[in-house]
């Protein structure tokens, strides 16, 4: 006759449970997800197996969306490309390991106020879900210029509410960051309400965030994430930045991923820094009266679903150099799960 011995059944059970436990550090330890979070909805993706390389050499996160779009910088001579400009007219210099550098430009408020654009010629799909892609070395941090000789040529007729949205405009270029963007069109007066993007931001002090723009001027919203991530100095260095963003569908709501990802070692190895949603909530941070001034027919707390025909490689106030630049539409992931980011 069978007898059960005391306790057996308990030891069994620690042993299949530090089994599930040692299983699972396993799977942890070779899992390339980090941590990300964020205080608005915050979804997680596992970072992608990056098997893909663009025609850079360069790893691809999220692979190109069939037929989708894909642009890369001339690296022979950037300019000689009729999609692809640089605002305020910089002077830019081939540089012996032929990369090229930014070293001044015409903005008399900013010093420099870099703006590399990638256009949409007619039939071609306009970017929405999309990899950013590009290395940068900053070569030095130019004190921010004052922004009192652009606003004190603004018309003293024009009423308050357009004065401040002009002042935001240049403090926002005070500002010394490298901050890439897509999901609008022209940046002006003339039509503000195409003034739509979201901005991954990295600063030389090693803190990242996002930022959304509702409309130009008067539409930004303040900083999300806005984390150090990196406790080294960055200046004299190549990195490479990634910048992605895609739409997800949240029950009824169509909202926005953000993803961006550092290769602060320069040797291919991408680590993701931050990841956040926008699923509403997020507000301009102007107030009532000159958000609606601009009667873009929006809310104060717009998701930026919407494509757009320019996508902008970003930086004010530093002198930089930069290659490799890419743009792909990409196939946006299905499975979709919380997670959260490390620092580096």
């Amino acid at each position: 006759m069978y007898r059960k011995q005391p306790g057996k059944e308990c030891v069994i059970s620690f042993i299949y449970v530090i089994s599930f436990i040692g299983m699972l550090m396993v799977y942890t330890a070779n899992s390339s997800i980090l941590l990300a979070s964020e205080q608005n909805s915050t979804i997680q993706t596992p970072i992608a197996n990056t098997t893909m390389n663009d025609m850079f050499g360069v790893s691809e996160i999220y692979p190109t969306k069939e037929n989708g779009r894909e642009w890369y910088l001339n690296m022979n001579n950037p300019l000689n490309d009729s999609l692809f400009s640089i605002t305020f007219e910089p002077n830019i210099t081939r540089q012996i390991d032929g990369s090229w550098r930014i070293s001044d430009t015409n903005s008399s408020y900013s010093n420099p106020q870099i703006r590399m654009n990638v256009d949409t010629s007619s039939g071609l799909e306009l970017w929405r879900d999309v990899e950013m892609t590009g290395y940068i070395k900053i070569i030095s941090i130019n004190p921010s210029s004052s922004n009192s000789n652009f606003t004190d040529s603004m018309n003293s007729t024009k009423n308050s509410s357009t004065l401040a949205s002009k002042s935001l405009a240049a403090d926002e270029s005070e500002i010394e960051d490298i901050a890439w963007y897509a999901r609008g069109g022209k940046r002006n007066d003339e039509v503000p309400c195409e003034g739509t993007a979201y901005f991954g931001g990295l600063h030389p002090d090693g803190t990242v965030s996002w930022k959304k723009s509702i409309w130009w001027t008067g539409g930004y919203t303040e900083d999300r994430i806005n984390q150090k991530v990196l406790n080294e100095e960055m200046i004299g260095k190549w990195i490479g930045w990634k910048v992605i963003m895609y739409n997800v569908e949240i029950g009824n709501t169509t909202a926005v991923k953000m993803e961006s990802y550092l290769d602060i070692h320069n040797n291919g190895n991408w680590s993701k820094v931050t990841d956040l949603i926008d699923s509403g909530g997020w507000y301009a941070r102007t107030s009532n009266e000159e958000f609606y001034s601009a009667q873009c027919g929006k809310p104060k707390d717009y998701i930026v679903t919407n494509s757009g025909p320019i996508a902008t490689f970003r930086a004010d106030n530093m002198v930089l150099d930069f290659k490799d630049l890419s743009i792909r539409e990409i196939q946006a992931p299905s499975n979709i799960r919380i997670a959260s980011v490390n620092t580096l």
